[in-house]
């Protein structure tokens, strides 16, 4: 356990300048006096490490002190080449340089571990986009992608409904969602951080200089957080319905995840066929029409009543077909 914190701390000051007692501790989620040892036992092992105290102090490697890739257990070498999306690094136009990257961690890796890369490429392969959808890469997205790299503000033209718009933005990074990219910028005359679906993007203008990252910015986080938010903020009408067992096992598959477990949390106690009532937050009726739909007899809609009403045609509908003689 140790040895693993140890090699993780050398790699960690070997990645930045310098980093304080708190910020190590922070990362390898011990305690200062721990790092403070951890520190000893690194010097005393040859690995120049150095301390600077005071305020602004902290530990930095010196005389340009590399480690080699030689401590890698097949394990974490297999996991390293997981690491990857191959699709998505096409799509962004750095592949080649994906490639080169693997092929140099390869010859660096100890010769027991070379096969890694093929090992893990055997058994584990991700396929993002969902079912039953033909995803094709923006056009635009390599020249985004490269703006993020670089902190290099653009120009967008976007479509916003009927109506084309252009703005100038912070790119600071892209998300793979279901087969979409969306790019997480910056809206400096604004000062707030906005999300595009770059499949929008009419035009991009990627001349622009370069910005000061606010090295503050959690790009996972703000994700969730703005995820979270859309998902919310779509929900705009209730149902209430009936749902048997069986439906309560499938209406997480139908209906927003988060939506079910929250009914489910307040939703009444089954009566004496199993059967629960809850109160769902929907997009609108015309989605919980189509979602409720492939429960079948599982659900009754209770409320509202043209929802109701819509379902009954509907059941009358498929009686009157099922009813008559098989032509």
């Amino acid at each position: 356990m140790r040895a693993a914190r140890l090699i993780k701390m050398v790699l960690l000051l070997q990645s930045r300048p310098s980093m304080t007692g708190a910020e190590l501790a922070r990362e390898l989620e011990v305690s200062e006096r721990t790092v403070t040892r951890d520190a000893q036992a690194l010097i005393e092992a040859g690995v120049p490490v150095y301390a600077d105290r005071g305020r602004t102090g902290g530990y930095r490697l010196v005389g340009g002190y590399r480690t080699r890739l030689t401590g890698l257990a097949r394990g974490e070498a297999e996991a390293l080449f997981l690491s990857g999306v191959p699709g998505a690094l096409r799509e962004m136009g750095l592949e080649d340089a994906a490639s080169a990257a693997r092929l140099k961690v390869s010859a660096a890796l100890l010769p027991s571990l070379r096969d890694a890369s093929r090992t893990a490429a055997q058994r584990f392969h991700l396929d993002a986009p969902a079912w039953f959808s033909e995803p094709r890469a923006p056009e635009l997205l390599p020249a985004v992608a490269e703006a993020v790299w670089d902190d290099r503000r653009i120009t967008a033209r976007y479509r916003r409904g009927a109506a084309e718009v252009e703005r100038a933005l912070e790119p600071y990074g892209l998300v793979l969602k279901a087969g979409v990219w969306y790019l997480c910028a910056r809206v400096p005359e604004a000062g707030t951080f906005r999300v595009y679906r770059i499949d929008r993007f009419m035009a991009v203008d990627g001349c622009g200089d370069r910005f000061g990252r606010d090295e503050e910015f959690d790009l996972p986080g703000f994700w969730e957080g703005r995820a979270e938010e859309f998902a919310r903020s779509i929900l705009r009408a209730e149902v209430v319905v009936r749902v048997s067992p069986t439906g309560v096992r499938r209406l997480p598959y139908v209906v927003d995840p988060a939506s079910v477990r929250e009914a489910l949390s307040v939703g009444s106690t089954p009566d004496d066929t199993g059967w629960v009532t809850l109160t769902l937050a929907v997009e609108s009726e015309e989605v919980a029409h189509t979602q409720f739909l492939g429960l079948g007899p599982e659900v009754e809609i209770l409320s509202p009543a043209p929802l109701r009403a819509r379902f009954a045609g509907d059941t009358a509908r498929l009686a009157a077909l099922y009813d008559r003689p098989h032509p």
